[in-house]
């Protein structure tokens, strides 16, 4: 019985396949490696240590460090698999902690699970697992890899509420053709259940939540040590200028945020509409001045060839639901995404997932934004 839900597209038999499987230490991962395990797998876990286990240890709900280390270890002995844990620490650090920084050091919002996914797992972990003689990288994202007519398609996973597509759509079709999604056909109560079942060690382990190398979601600090200039004091404003207070730096908003700019008074509640890092200016509004029409894109990765515009769905948030759209490259790696319905707070440094149906066709950064209002 084939319970991760699909053919795994590759022609050896299970026994004759090694499958490299990325271990955190959760549940997801190490039911991944169950189920290959079940069904004859030559299973190897690899679990990367990308930052200080130290004080990782000490922040429940963390990923890649300290107490996860040590799960994956009692998975791989429970399933009598090789186990090897890898020290990325320097590569995380130069990869995806720097990019966050500088992310927020311009005034943009930052994704880092994308860049860990794009720049280190997807990445330096791929070539690895093509090292040990595998012919397959299998994790516990909640994701489908199809095969399609013309090759290996990313679709949505089957429980919505656990899809992870939109932190993937940086996954190049090389790379898909090398990967395998062994969960994306269940839901996640599915998934506690096989790990109860199997009694493996982790089955009510939490989910890893928030920023894995943030504690307590107190980013601001590890930003000011990394980047000093983005803690410089400056004005918030209103649309033409105006200055309505002050702020302690940029890294402390984001658009569409409205608590925490320390303003009162006004007419009527007020939204970060831009953040011009430059001069460390918040610029705020009205709730209709976030409206958006217009998203130019850059760093674009198609799934599809991109020969003209096109009509899709598009998600510019992780936690929105797709809306309606029109797509049009520019060149490569750009686009420009023209939004039937007005968008709020669509933030820089966000991204911008295109859909049709359940399938990703591509995605790109949000590098800017045009006004509803400007394109009316």
């Amino acid at each position: 019985m084939n319970t991760a839900g699909g053919d795994r597209g590759i022609r050896k038999p299970p026994h004759r396949t090694r499958i490299v499987v990325a271990m955190s230490g959760g549940v997801d991962s190490s039911v991944t490696a169950t189920l290959l395990r079940r069904e004859g797998y030559d299973v190897v876990g690899v679990t990367l240590q990308l930052y200080d286990h130290g004080a990782a240890a000490k922040k429940k709900g963390a990923c890649c460090a300290g107490q996860d280390i040590y799960d994956a270890r009692r998975v791989a002995e429970r399933l009598a698999i090789p186990h090897y844990v890898l020290n990325y620490e320097q590569r995380f650090r130069e990869r995806v902690i720097a990019d966050f920084a500088e992310t927020y050091a311009r005034g943009e919002t930052p994704i880092p699970c994308v860049r860990c996914n794009e720049r280190v797992k997807f990445a330096d972990l791929l070539e690895t697992a093509r090292d040990l003689d595998a012919e397959a990288l299998a994790t516990g994202h909640y994701i489908r890899r199809v095969d399609g007519p013309d090759g290996p398609e990313l679709h949505r996973a089957a429980d919505e509420s656990r899809d992870q597509s939109y932190f993937l759509f940086a996954t190049t079709p090389e790379q898909l053709s090398f990967l395998r999604f062994p969960l994306g056909g269940l839901e996640k109560s599915q998934v506690r259940a096989i790990a109860a079942d199997l009694g493996l060690p982790v089955a009510d382990k939490p989910d890893s939540q928030d920023i894995c190398f943030v504690p307590e979601g107190r980013y601001a600090g590890l930003i000011e040590k990394l980047r000093p200039e983005s803690a410089k004091a400056g004005e918030i404003v209103d649309e033409n200028g105006r200055v309505l207070g002050r702020h302690d730096g940029v890294i402390h908003f984001t658009v569409g945020q409205r608590k925490g700019l320390g303003l009162s008074g006004n007419g009527e509640p007020l939204f970060v509409l831009k953040i011009d890092a430059t001069n460390a200016r918040v610029v705020v509004g009205p709730r209709a001045a976030l409206a958006v029409r217009g998203i130019g894109l850059r760093d674009v990765n198609w799934l599809i060839p991109a020969d003209g515009p096109f009509e899709c769905a598009v998600k510019v948030r992780s936690t929105r639901s797709p809306v309606f759209a029109r797509v049009m490259p520019r060149g490569d790696r750009e686009a420009f995404i023209e939004l039937h319905a007005p968008e709020e707070a669509v933030a820089p440094g966000q991204a911008c997932v295109f859909y049709r149906g359940t399938r990703v066709l591509g995605g790109g950064w949000i590098a800017h934004t045009e006004p509803a209002r400007a394109a009316a």
